[in-house]
């Protein structure tokens, strides 16, 4: 018996990806690997067991991506991501469990510096807005100053409302 999968809208997914999908794997065994995705919008799903899935990307979308692990001693990893999928032809970065990889946005590890990223999304979805329609360059800001030790600036309305100007204008 065939289910149809169906995404956090309740739309179905496709059965396959489309061609120059970024496809991402994740696995999830409580409290030992533990992968996931933050925020993004994702076009492709395919549940392989009760661990592991894989989720795809169209081009130019925006997502987080959150890995961590531990051992018999504690945490071992962790780190998150947040990327731009690239279309066929452009450059791109590798990066662990990413297929083909990606432009990387902000990429930390540590969790101090992974719960203050997880702040900066949650302080963006309090806005009200989707943290995969923010300007890539919240995400730039955001890594620069964490990675200074420096608390990031607050994505504001204004600055969105500027973001989504510029796009509108500039191809």
């Amino acid at each position: 018996m065939t289910r149809a999968r169906h995404s956090a809208h309740g739309r179905p997914l496709p059965d396959g990806p489309v061609p120059f999908t970024t496809l991402v794997d994740l696995t999830w065994r409580q409290k030992k690997i533990e992968h996931w995705i933050r925020f993004g919008r994702k076009s492709y799903e395919q549940i392989l067991d009760r661990h592991r899935s894989v989720v795809g990307f169209a081009p130019n979308s925006i997502f987080a991506f959150v890995r961590w692990a531990a051992n018999d001693f504690g945490t071992v990893i962790s780190r998150i991501d947040i990327v731009r999928t690239v279309h066929r032809g452009e450059p791109f970065q590798t990066l662990p469990f990413v297929r083909p990889g990606g432009e990387i946005l902000l990429r930390l590890s540590g969790w101090p510096k992974v719960q203050s990223a997880l702040a900066a999304i949650d302080a963006v979805e309090t806005l009200g807005l989707d943290p995969a329609d923010v300007s890539p360059e919240h995400w730039r800001h955001v890594h620069n100053r964490l990675i200074a030790g420096l608390e990031p600036h607050a994505y504001t309305p204004e600055r969105h409302a500027a973001w989504l100007h510029r796009r509108r204008i500039a191809p």
